[in-house]
């Protein structure tokens, strides 16, 4: 069965979880940066 997927099929599933990761992980950083920098000005 997995002999019989493309590999073409395989590396766009990998690369779309490698973009998820990453807006998953550039989000939480722009988050935990902006709640940081409203403590500190407010």
């Amino acid at each position: 069965m997995m002999s019989d997927m493309m590999p073409g099929m395989m590396w766009g599933m990998g690369l779309l979880w490698l973009l998820v990761v990453i807006l998953l992980i550039v989000s939480a950083a722009a988050l935990i940066k902006h709640l940081r920098s409203g403590n500190e000005g407010g």
